[in-house]
């Protein structure tokens, strides 16, 4: 009976010893308290798992922004939809994106910031069991794409270049690069526009490739922070890191190639090895910060009548 009263005292000792519920619940809320300001002060950069987005990605893995000394954090969204959402609302600073939203979201009040044009394309795939091969017969067709978008404009260039009825051409909105991916694969869609790697993994399941807008004269693809937030000194000097990083992991990219980062692909864009293979044989292009050329942004403009 004593030995049980000498454990038992034991026990309450050891427990005054330790920190109580309440203390563990204090320091919980500290550390997200913490957090949430840390995450707060970063700079946020909104993404979507396409490979334009990639040298954010390697920027932030290897360490390049933590050594140039800012904060800069990217935020994945599987839509170009939610990246404009949390850009107007100002969760994020900067986004991945396409001229033709971008050129939309100043429009509708958000006025922005071109920093760079980046390398992003997009094909349109048509599904092998439509037996489809050519783009005349898209005719009475359902294409998969996003609204308000470069997707949005390249479904009217296959409209002009086959010269087929607008009516006839039926532009469903797809917005998740996901789904849009899945529907074509399952045979719900007829074709898809597809960035990359979801191109690829559409070639490797063998749908038929009906157009690639590498050549077309036109690059589409931007990097757009909010004019409002560069305002503040702080964000700027972010912004001139997240610049200089974004061109250490492009110089990278193209020194070492995509297969160096197959790791980052297989988590953030969900491909397999074999897909990461097969898009590292075409010799994808990383170009360092270069801003898009006017005479695009006006093509943009001119697609939503601005």
């Amino acid at each position: 009976m004593k030995r049980i009263l000498c454990f038992l005292v034991a026990l309450l000792v050891l427990a005054s010893c330790g920190p109580s519920v309440e203390e563990k619940r204090r320091i919980t809320r500290r550390q997200r308290a913490e957090m949430l300001r840390a995450d707060s002060a970063a700079l946020k950069v909104a993404v979507v798992p396409t490979l334009d987005c990639l040298p954010i990605i390697v920027a932030k893995q290897e360490g390049y922004f933590d050594k140039l000394g800012a904060d800069v954090r990217f935020r994945m969204f599987t839509a170009q939809m939610d990246c404009d959402t949390a850009l107007a609302g100002g969760s994020v600073q900067g986004a991945f994106t396409d001229l033709v939203r971008a050129e939309r979201l100043i429009k509708k009040g958000t006025p922005l910031l071109y920093t760079t044009s980046t390398d992003a394309y997009w094909q349109v795939y048509a599904n092998r069991m439509a037996r489809i091969s050519t783009l005349k017969q898209l005719d009475d067709k359902m294409l998969a794409m996003t609204r308000y978008s470069a997707t949005d404009l390249l479904a009217d260039v296959v409209i002009d270049s086959a010269k087929l009825d607008r009516d006839r051409l039926f532009k469903i909105q797809v917005n998740d690069v996901y789904i849009r991916l899945k529907m074509l694969i399952g045979s719900e869609i007829d074709a898809a526009l597809l960035a990359e790697p979801q191109a690829t993994q559409a070639r490797l399941a063998r749908h038929t490739l009906l157009l690639d807008s590498r050549k077309l004269p036109q690059r589409f693809g931007v990097v757009a922070f909010r004019e409002k937030d560069l305002k503040d000194s702080t964000r700027r000097q972010q912004l001139e890191v997240f610049k200089k990083g974004y061109d250490m992991a492009c110089d990278s990219l193209t020194r070492n190639g995509l297969r160096r980062y197959r790791q980052l692909l297989v988590k953030f864009m969900n491909v397999t090895d074999r897909e990461v293979d097969s898009l590292a044989s075409t010799s994808p292009k990383f170009s360092r910060m270069s801003a898009p050329l006017e005479a695009d942004v006006e093509r943009a403009r001119k697609f939503l009548k601005l």
